[in-house]
């Protein structure tokens, strides 16, 4: 029953708020807003997904951080202490094991390497061929020099049809020489 009334109750304020609520879109308001910057370039940007996953480690530690407060609160209290002396050892305890697992937590995300920016281990790639290393080397050391780029026209040459056309036919722009 009482979920029921507060679906009613819920649904009955947000339609409220569309009747009420003024709706005046305009061009400033529909841009994004960016700390006071005008918003430049797509906002289809493609982002590290480092920067999700440190944002996501940042949500775990802070938001397991609220659980601190009611602890504090119990091993604060003196006069729940001085009834018995068992609960600021309970919570002393569980303080610990709570910042065991958190700690726990950190040395693993550190250990798997998602807390650094620039990951530095360089991942070189294997493959197996039968040209030796030597060969690659040679043709690094090896310097080329291009052939200045000409754009040449050829002989006007006559098409003839049903009336003499006369075109110029053009060699290809790029001829691709290499020189030693």
């Amino acid at each position: 029953m009482f979920l029921i009334t507060g679906f009613i109750l819920t649904g009955g304020l947000l339609l409220l708020n569309r009747l009420i609520a003024p709706n005046k879109p305009n061009p400033e308001k529909l841009t994004s807003y960016e700390c006071g910057e005008e918003p430049t370039g797509s906002s289809w940007v493609q982002l590290n997904s480092r920067f999700y996953v440190i944002a996501l480690i940042f949500l775990l530690f802070d938001v397991e951080m609220v659980f601190v407060f009611p602890w504090a609160t119990v091993f604060g209290s003196h006069e729940l202490i001085a009834q018995d002396e068992r609960w600021g050892w309970l919570s002393l305890t569980e303080m610990f094991v709570f910042m065991g697992i958190l700690i726990l937590g950190l040395i693993y995300v550190w250990a798997k390497g998602d807390l650094e920016w620039i990951k530095t281990k360089v991942v070189q790639p294997r493959v197996s061929v039968n040209i030796p290393a030597s060969a690659y080397d040679k043709i690094n050391e090896m310097s080329y020099a291009a052939k200045p780029f000409f754009a040449e026209e050829t002989k006007n040459i006559v098409v003839k049809e049903a009336s003499e056309i006369t075109a110029t036919v053009r060699k290809p722009m790029f001829k691709p020489k290499l020189k030693q």
